[in-house]
């Protein structure tokens, strides 16, 4: 998680910039993360929507935040196995279609 989002997350510095249910939930999707140990974790919680991204963002997955605001996350793969790197928040609305 970069330091913006780690600073939204534990001092909610920047919080007031978002919509007070997207906050909500992106604190309790970034719990739920943090929880889970694999990817598999993330996809019985059937409310977040955890899945995979088309094209450019083909490496990324995405879970449900609150309307058309998604948490962006990669899978990172090593020795130990497949862990969660939170990369930021998406609003769908504002996307160029």
């Amino acid at each position: 998680m970069d330091k913006r989002l780690q600073a939204l997350y534990t001092q909610e510095k920047g919080a007031r910039r978002l919509d007070p249910d997207v906050y909500e939930a992106f604190l309790e999707v970034v719990a739920a993360v943090q929880a889970a140990k694999s990817p598999q974790d993330l996809r019985a919680l059937k409310s977040l929507h955890y899945e995979k991204l088309k094209g450019d963002r083909k490496a990324d997955r995405s879970l449900r935040l609150h309307k058309g605001y998604r948490l962006i996350v990669r899978e990172q793969r090593d020795a130990d196995g497949i862990s969660i790197e939170i990369i930021g928040i998406d609003d769908y609305h504002r996307r160029e279609r």
